[in-house]
């Protein structure tokens, strides 16, 4: 304009400040039609917000020539070939890049999202409570910012018998159950390993071992002692001072697992009361021949059935090494009430003479066993009793009149022969 205005300067006449005058109106009028043809624009860029007048016709040339730079993943309100019309506004915001790692595999991203709840929601992507994730949702976005996440898994844990479900993103045993608030002790049994890794395919076990003592008084039971007698027949035997059971205190260590015993160990012991052998005198005096006249011997065979019961009961305990029980001895018939006549070995209790046979407690002495019993001599363990229950028997006589006159209730030696 100062080149249009010069020759006029250059006119210092009157007529020629009038013609000056006429050409700056006539430019400034151009000038202000110009200006006012201008599109007003309102530009947003990543919140910084300006106004600006252009007579450019395009999206794309205006951003270019406010020096915005438009990548393909940045967010622009119109796109770049849009003409530019008075009161337009436009929107831009650039993208940031995000790395984004999930149980070690990264992907990248690109986003205009401002947060990082914001991004995830965007993407589709969804966690449990139980992931770890390296930034929260509410934490502003960066460019180049990399978000690491482990997903989580279920671990089955065993505690004591109740099974629970625990999600972990790994680490070890020990880490799991403490991160759960399970409390365990040194003696429990826990498998895998306290330092073993946690993966989807462990189950955790742990058995509660708890030790505890226990104070028992136990029955010392008494032997019995043999001596020999001279002053006795041979064959005969005698009672010289009856056994009597001592008592000692044991202390049990009893080991539970889950609150159920498994094992007991016998750590201390104290005599309370000490045992007192039987003692029992075996007559060794020999006895002289006598002739005996035909008299005596018919008399002795017409008494054959008593003599047979009289011998027995006489007869001398026999050379073993078998078991020795101290029992109480009661006796019957075979024709006491309920009897069959045969015993539960299946012998026939009613034959005559009449059968050397006991009844036992089948699990102290089996059926079949042959026996000694002090004053009823050798016999089989053939028949049973529902009274009769451990270290009891009961003898077979002639009859129940004979077991009650002749028997009774006894304490006896009994010996296994087998």
């Amino acid at each position: 304009m100062q080149k249009l205005l010069k020759p006029l300067l250059a006119v210092k006449t009157k007529s020629g400040y009038s013609v000056l005058t006429a050409v700056v109106v006539t430019l400034f009028s151009t000038w202000v039609i110009f200006d006012a043809t201008k599109a007003e624009v309102v530009i947003a860029a990543d919140g910084d917000v300006q106004t600006v007048k252009t007579h450019i016709t395009t999206v794309g040339e205006l951003l270019e020539d406010l020096g915005i730079d438009v990548g393909k993943h940045d967010a622009l309100s119109h796109g770049e070939n849009a003409k530019i019309v008075d009161g337009m506004k436009i929107q831009f915001e650039t993208a940031n890049k995000i790395l984004l790692t999930i149980d070690g595999k990264t992907e990248e991203y690109h986003t205009t999202a401002v947060t990082v709840g914001q991004f995830f929601q965007e993407e589709g992507l969804t966690f449990s409570e139980h992931d770890e994730i390296s930034h929260n949702n509410i934490e502003v976005l960066e460019d180049d910012l990399e978000i690491e996440i482990t997903t989580a898994f279920p671990v089955v844990v065993d505690d004591g018998g109740e099974e629970t479900e625990l999600w972990t993103t790994g680490g070890t045993v020990k880490q799991l159950l403490q991160r759960n608030d399970i409390t365990f002790a040194k003696q429990d049994k826990i498998e895998p390993n306290l330092d073993e890794k946690v993966s989807e395919d462990t189950k955790v076990s742990i058995i509660h071992v708890e030790k505890k003592k226990e104070d028992i008084t136990e029955r010392i039971p008494f032997q019995t002692e043999e001596e020999d007698d001279s002053s006795l027949k041979k064959g005969t035997t005698r009672t010289i001072s009856e056994g009597e059971e001592g008592e000692i205190l044991k202390t049990y260590e009893i080991t539970l697992e889950n609150g159920k015993e498994v094992d007991r160990e016998v750590i201390a012991e104290d005599v309370i009361k000490e045992s007192k052998n039987k003692v029992i005198a075996i007559g060794t005096k020999e006895e002289q021949n006598k002739v005996v006249s035909n008299t005596n011997n018919n008399t002795t065979a017409s008494k054959s059935s008593t003599a047979n019961e009289s011998n027995s009961s006489n007869s001398s305990e026999p050379a073993s090494d078998g078991k020795v029980f101290t029992m109480e001895a009661t006796a019957y018939g075979p024709d006491c009430k309920g009897c069959s006549g045969t015993s539960a070995y299946g012998i026939n209790l009613k034959a005559s003479p009449t059968p050397k046979v006991v009844a036992v407690d089948p699990s102290v002495i089996p059926l079949g066993t042959r026996v000694w019993v002090e004053g009823y001599g050798e016999a089989i363990a053939g028949d049973t009793g529902g009274a009769i229950k451990g270290n009891k028997i009961d003898v077979l006589v002639s009859s129940e009149a004979h077991a009650a006159s002749n028997w009774g209730r006894r304490t006896v030696t009994v010996k296994i022969l087998d």
